[in-house]
């Protein structure tokens, strides 16, 4: 499973109906565009340091998902698709997508516009 934002601050956070839904028996994936996201959040937060400790043990746990001329490719798809179909969604969250599509894997996240993308699953908390 691959963790969105939100997904990643619910593990932060302690959110008990998150943790039972990830499958800890399972690899989880982190987009290098969520450590983006997240760390930008980081850095007008008052507990930035303690989260950015917390992260760094994340990130050697996880397998971090970089952006390849693949990813590329399942980029430019998703976004034509969600232009033709007029159902845009921001900007990161199609590169997640397309990194969600080219894994072949289910995405952890509460924002119900990755539901618009053909081709990924959302699980939902």
């Amino acid at each position: 499973m691959i963790l969105d934002t939100n997904a990643l601050s619910g593990w932060a956070e302690n959110d008990r109906r998150l943790l039972k839904a990830l499958p800890f028996d399972r690899p989880l994936y982190l987009p290098a565009i969520v450590l983006g996201e997240y760390r930008f959040g980081l850095k007008s937060s008052r507990e930035g340091e303690i989260r950015e400790r917390w992260l760094e043990q994340v990130c050697a746990a996880l397998t971090v998902l970089n952006v390849d001329t693949d990813t590329a490719r399942h980029y430019a798809d998703i976004r034509d698709e969600l232009r033709i179909a007029a159902k845009p969604i921001p900007e990161n969250d199609i590169w997640i997508s397309a990194l969600t599509r080219q894994h072949t894997l289910r995405l952890v996240s509460r924002d119900a516009h990755f539901d618009f993308v053909t081709g990924i699953q959302r699980v939902n908390w």
